[in-house]
């Protein structure tokens, strides 16, 4: 399927220069002068090598049909992580490297999307797009800090570390957009 450009979001997959890359990270560009385009950061699924490309928007690329399978998270085993398939129950093992770090995502009983080519090697894995997170430490309140525009960092109980708005509290549990690495909100108690 051809795809513009500028359609391009991240975890993507693309063919590009005749071996398929995954987009990482997207960000559009209006230059004053010219046409937009799209800086795209895109990893290489076979050699994990990253590469910075610029598409226009006339430009078409050719977007990757994958075959997607519901795996549920089971544990961690050494540099391994072990999913089972939702349907079959097979078990795979995944390297840590190859879910990346957005691993620390990972919760028991997660169910995330493993991306196969060709039906026999896993190319990508999706999380759930917001997962509900603890935070274990953050600086105190200012008295006088307004809520507006001014954020404080946080770390949350898997050791990621996000900005969050300075109501939030040591305990609290937010939402937390794991594409992002964002605050989103609090979390329904």
């Amino acid at each position: 399927m051809r795809i513009n450009g500028n359609d391009i979001r991240p975890g993507n997959v693309i063919e590009h220069k005749g071996e398929l890359w995954a987009a990482v990270k997207i960000q559009a560009v209006k230059p004053g002068k010219g046409g937009a385009f799209a800086q795209v950061e895109l990893k290489n699924l076979l050699t994990g090598s990253k590469l910075n490309e610029r598409f226009r928007a006339t430009e078409s690329v050719e977007k990757v049909r994958l075959e997607q399978k519901d795996y549920q998270y089971l544990y961690e085993d050494g540099d391994m992580l072990v999913f089972m398939d939702a349907v079959t129950y097979d078990q795979i093992s995944l390297p840590k490297d190859f879910v990346g770090e957005r691993a620390a995502f990972l919760q028991d009983g997660m169910t995330v999307v493993v991306e196969m080519h060709e039906e026999t090697k896993p190319i990508n894995i999706k999380f759930p797009d917001q997962v509900d997170l603890e935070v274990t430490e953050t600086e105190a309140v200012i008295k006088g800090q307004t809520a507006s525009s001014s954020y404080k960092p946080a770390i949350m109980d898997n050791g990621i570390r996000v900005m969050v708005p300075p109501f939030i509290k040591v305990g609290e549990k937010v939402v937390v957009d794991t594409n992002e690495l964002t605050y989103l909100r609090r979390a329904d108690k």
